[in-house]
């Protein structure tokens, strides 16, 4: 099988609320920081807003529903995204009836990116997840959850999660409900993207391992003999520019370090975007060259000065994209 793409490259932003690199004190986001950073990533001409999802990590991070239902309100316009949500942490029960609401609280306007997660093992501690049964737990909550959203009573007998004759409505906004995309960069994340999953949504790959990926999804999709209509296509990459790719990659790793808690340098290096315009723009096409539809940029440096990244690239780096819009 040769995998369905959509035709045309979108350009989204990742992240609303996130902490001052310079923060001293407690931490207090406010209403109109949302509002101010949504609008402008609306009036830039991007496409799209994505947040991501962790319940402990090494700086403060909020739920997304609740932040993209707050954007919602902002922008009538952008897609919302999870890039991703951490499903295994959660019975899917609950969190089929939030992305439904979600989906109507945004006419319509959700996608739903999920994964597994582990790269911060106390998560699972907290939520009393096995961290083992994570990838099992995946695949039987998207399972699940497409379930719930049929608008009919609904049962399922699986390994974790058992019930019969469940109603949940309304259904979702969306035939069938958010196109869920699954994140991943093993074979079994593969295998399960090409027997259940709407898409593909990545971080930390190279185009040439985003390629190979997409190559495993298509095969397993064609042992299920799956019928699939359009097949998402997405990647999360750290992004700066400036005025060199030494001061890019300088800023880039001050601030992923800090993040992550450990260097970052050497993947900055290898994965993310950085430099003068035509650098980025260039990265960015290297992506969609092997059939990344959704391109999802993290911009890093000091949160302080992120709307000037905002300006920069809606200026510098998206008309170079132009052609594949």
């Amino acid at each position: 099988m040769i995998l369905p793409l959509e035709p045309r490259l979108k350009v989204g932003i990742q992240t609303i609320h996130r902490e001052p690199d310079n923060q001293t004190g407690p931490w207090q986001p406010q209403i109109d920081e949302l509002v101010d950073f949504v609008t402008l990533i609306d009036k830039t001409g991007f496409d799209s807003i994505w947040v991501g999802d962790h319940l402990s990590m090494p700086l403060p991070f909020f739920d997304p529903f609740q932040m993209l239902a707050q954007a919602a309100v902002v922008s009538r316009r952008l897609l919302l995204g999870t890039g991703v949500y951490l499903l295994p942490l959660r019975h899917p029960g609950p969190v089929a009836k939030q992305v439904v609401t979600l989906d109507h609280l945004s006419e319509g306007r959700f996608l739903f990116g999920v994964g597994i997660g582990g790269e911060f093992p106390k998560e699972y501690e907290v939520a009393g997840v096995p961290i083992s049964e994570r990838g099992a737990r995946l695949s039987e909550s998207i399972e699940v959850v497409r379930e719930l959203w049929k608008g009919k009573p609904a049962s399922y007998d699986g390994n974790f999660f058992k019930f019969s004759d469940v109603l949940m409505t309304p259904p979702p906004r969306q035939h069938g409900g958010p196109p869920i995309w699954c994140g991943g960069r093993k074979d079994p994340a593969f295998r399960r993207m090409g027997r259940l999953a709407d898409g593909y949504v990545s971080y930390v790959v190279t185009p040439e391992m985003y390629s190979e990926a997409l190559t495993k999804i298509a095969d397993e999709a064609d042992t299920c003999k799956r019928t699939i209509n359009v097949f998402g296509t997405g990647h999360l990459i750290f992004t700066r520019v400036d005025d060199s790719y030494e001061l890019a990659l300088e800023a880039a790793t001050s601030s992923l370090s800090k993040r992550y808690n450990m260097d970052f340098r050497k993947a900055a290096e290898r994965y993310a975007a950085l430099g003068s315009a035509n650098d980025v723009a260039k990265k960015i096409k290297d992506f969609y060259d092997v059939g990344v539809r959704h391109i999802i940029v993290d911009l890093v440096g000091p949160y302080e000065r992120r709307a000037e990244q905002v300006e920069r690239f809606g200026s510098e780096v998206l008309p170079l994209l132009k052609t594949l819009r």
